[in-house]
C-alpha cells in the first residue's frame, strides 16, 4: 500500500485528488482503470470505465463515468477545475481484459478489447500521451495512482505487483 490518504474510486465512477493522496480502484475485468496525471502540479485523476460508448446507454440519467467517451472529458473537466493543463497530462491505464473464452468471437463479448480502444480514441482526442499500460490478459486487477509520486501501481493475483 502506498503513502497518503486512499481515494476510492468505485466501479463506473471516477475522482480526482492532489496533496499526496492514493487513488485506487479495484475489481478490474473487462472494466479499464484510467489515470490521468499532472506531473507539474500532482493533481491525478482516475476512471473505473466499464463500457466503450454511451451510445448503448439505458439509463435516463447518463453516469458518465460508466463509458469511455464520456468519462474522459469529464475527468478531464474535473482536473482543469483544479488547475490541470491538459497538454501537461499523461495517461496510464490497466484492465480490459477477456475474462472469458467465447467461441464465435462476437464482438459484443469482446468488451476489454473494445474499452481499451475506446479509452485510446478518447484520449487521442484530447491529445494526451498514453505512456504506459498493462491491458489484456484473462485475470482481474487493482490499480492504485499515488499523486506524490506518478506511480501506477497494478495488482493481480497471478503477477503480483506491477509499476509503470
Amino acid at each position: 500500500m502506498m503513502e497518503g490518504t486512499l481515494v476510492k474510486v468505485g466501479m463506473a465512477d471516477l475522482n480526482i485528488a492532489h496533496d499526496g493522496s492514493v487513488l485506487k480502484t479495484t475489481g478490474l475485468g473487462s472494466c479499464v482503470g484510467l489515470a490521468l496525471y499532472d506531473p507539474q502540479l500532482r493533481i491525478g485523476g482516475m476512471a473505473h470505465i466499464m463500457l466503450p460508448s454511451s451510445d448503448i446507454a439505458r439509463e435516463g440519467q447518463l453516469n458518465l463515468a460508466k463509458y469511455a467517451d464520456t468519462a474522459v472529458p469529464e475527468l478531464l473537466q474535473r482536473m482543469k477545475s483544479k488547475g490541470a493543463i491538459t497538454a501537461r497530462l499523461i495517461a496510464k491505464m490497466a484492465g480490459g481484459a477477456q475474462m472469458f473464452a467465447f467461441m464465435g468471437g462476437s464482438d459484443t463479448m469482446r468488451i476489454g478489447p473494445r474499452n481499451v480502444e475506446a479509452t485510446k480514441l478518447a484520449l487521442a482526442h484530447y491529445s494526451i500521451p498514453l505512456v504506459s499500460e498493462d491491458t489484456g490478459g484473462s485475470y482481474g486487477r487493482t490499480v492504485e495512482l499515488s499523486i506524490q509520486t506518478g506511480i501506477f501501481s497494478i495488482r493481480s493475483v497471478q503477477f503480483g505487483v506491477k509499476e509503470i
